[in-house]
């Protein structure tokens, strides 16, 4: 009598998984090249945005000292298209804006002492603009009055 083979069910390929391995590569291929595109689209629009910015403080008064200290970064907010704002973002930390007491307004406070004094950085903007060297432009500074005290 002849001897019948068996019909052993084989077990699964694995190419299966390699086939689905190779459709997530393109998918996420193409799914990092149509971010790209649609980044670089948004650049080109105008935008509005804040960044914080490093400041320096020049030409002090010789007689007095500032008692507390002036906050060393502000936050700007501009408006601009997307690509001088992201240059802004990528080397505008490198060069602090001066803030120059002898050009400045400052007030003092009321009900206070008379060595208290405060700066409303509203009056800065048109200065601050010029200095940036973008071509973008500052549409409001925080924190919108720096108060200080002289010694």
């Amino acid at each position: 009598m002849e001897k019948k083979k068996e019909i052993h069910p084989e077990k699964p390929v694995k190419r299966a998984w390699s086939f689905n391995n190779r459709n997530f590569i393109v998918f996420a291929f193409f799914l990092l090249l149509s971010f790209i595109f649609w980044y670089l689209n948004s650049l080109g629009k105008d935008l509005d945005t804040s960044i914080r910015y490093p400041v320096r403080y020049t030409n002090m008064p010789k007689d007095k000292g500032v008692a507390e200290d002036l906050p060393s970064r502000v936050y700007l907010y501009l408006n601009g298209s997307g690509y001088s704002i992201l240059r802004m973002k990528v080397t505008g930390n490198n060069s602090p804006l001066t803030i120059d007491f002898s050009k400045l307004n400052y007030r003092p406070t009321r009900n206070s002492s008379s060595a208290d004094y405060y700066i409303v950085t509203s009056g800065l903007i048109q200065n601050l603009n010029s200095q940036i060297k973008s071509e973008c432009k500052i549409t409001s500074i925080k924190p919108d009055t720096l108060f200080f005290s002289f010694k």
